[in-house]
């Protein structure tokens, strides 16, 4: 985050990122761009799969954690 900072300070910043990580793509004014359902569009930080899996841990990593582990029946 603070490399992509100091571009952006630096001036003329574009950067072409492909990422899963929820914290690369919560940079500030970043757009973001999925391209799920056969075409690209804009996505909303807080709309992403991304976001809401990791969110979802951290709120109840307990829980995330039991149901990943859990035999199958």
């Amino acid at each position: 985050m603070k490399l992509l900072h100091a571009w952006e300070r630096a001036g003329n910043f574009q950067l072409i990122i492909a990422t899963h990580s929820p914290i690369i793509m919560s940079y500030p004014n970043a757009t973001l761009l999925s391209f799920d359902g056969g075409r690209i569009h804009p996505v909303i930080y807080t709309d992403t799969d991304h976001y809401k899996v990791t969110r979802a841990f951290l709120m109840d990593h307990e829980t995330a954690t039991a149901s990943l582990l859990a035999e199958e029946e």
